[in-house]
């Protein structure tokens, strides 16, 4: 009996040390990108870029950018990247690379001067978004097309401050970028001066060829619903050739759920699927 149980414990050891014998696997980073520093003389800050390569990057050719607002790795960078992937596997999108812009202090940078003392109360950094839109067209832009291959093709994401930004770009520098994906923005931003300034603002501007993607969620508070409708209405009447808008009220979403489902609803528009 002492034998045997003996034997049966051999047994039961063996695989235990066949495993142990065998060699171990492989192990290698998987990685979608990387991280790029660029050294800010306007902002007089460094900031942090996460930029995503597409597979098989042909240097002899040229891709559209996408770049991204609120673009950190925890923030909205890695879900933005798998959508564009997705679109270029089944939709026939072209290729992009992705810019991911993370952030330093969002609300300094994505919202414009205010005199508003309850706002500056809350946000006291408030009112950067002059200084940072200079970044965008004279160091980052530059940077991206001199170190990358790039095309003139330029999108732009931004969601809630994010699309206040957005918007503020489309009406004041409108060249700046192609393609706009402006969701759920923050236009109850200085009592909603930019709405005010919209019409005369575009009067001044020229938004041919330009593709602009607008949305808000049904679930989302009354003003932000009101005030996107109030941003298309304005974006309705250019008459510009080539200029394309899509607005979307998504009722089931809200203010958290919203960016996703928008961007995969804008690059629909954008590149509908095929039947091959």
């Amino acid at each position: 009996m002492k034998y045997a149980l003996l034997l049966s414990l051999a047994w039961l050891t063996l695989p235990l040390f066949s495993l142990a014998q065998q060699p171990a696997r492989d192990v290698a980073p998987l990685s979608i990108g990387h991280t790029q520093w660029l050294q800010s003389d306007i902002l007089k800050e460094e900031r942090r870029l996460n930029i995503y390569l597409p597979p098989g990057l042909d240097t002899t050719a040229t891709y559209p950018v996408l770049y991204l607002l609120d673009g950190s790795m925890h923030e909205d960078f890695m879900h933005i990247c798998g959508l564009l992937q997705f679109f270029n596997l089944q939709f026939k999108m072209p290729p992009a690379i992705v810019v991911g812009i993370a952030n330093v202090d969002r609300k300094r940078d994505f919202t414009f001067q205010t005199y508003d003392q309850e706002l500056l109360k809350d946000l006291p950094t408030a009112g950067g978004s002059a200084p940072f839109i200079r970044f965008v067209a004279e160091e980052l832009q530059p940077f991206i097309e001199k170190h990358y291959p790039a095309n003139t093709e330029r999108y732009l994401i931004g969601q809630s401050l994010g699309g206040l930004l957005a918007s503020e770009i489309l009406l004041r520098n409108p060249q700046l970028f192609s393609h706009y994906f402006i969701i759920s923005p923050s236009l109850w931003w200085d009592d909603e001066s930019l709405l005010d300034e919209a019409p005369a603002l575009l009067q001044q501007q020229q938004l041919d060829k330009l593709f602009v993607y607008l949305s808000v969620g049904g679930e989302e508070h009354p003003v932000m619903v009101k005030d996107a409708k109030r941003l298309y209405k304005v974006l309705r009447e250019v008459q510009d050739p080539g200029f394309q808008l899509q607005f979307n009220l998504m009722p089931e979403e809200n203010h958290a759920t919203i960016l996703h489902q928008s961007i995969y609803d804008g690059l629909l528009h954008l590149f509908p699927y095929q039947e091959e």
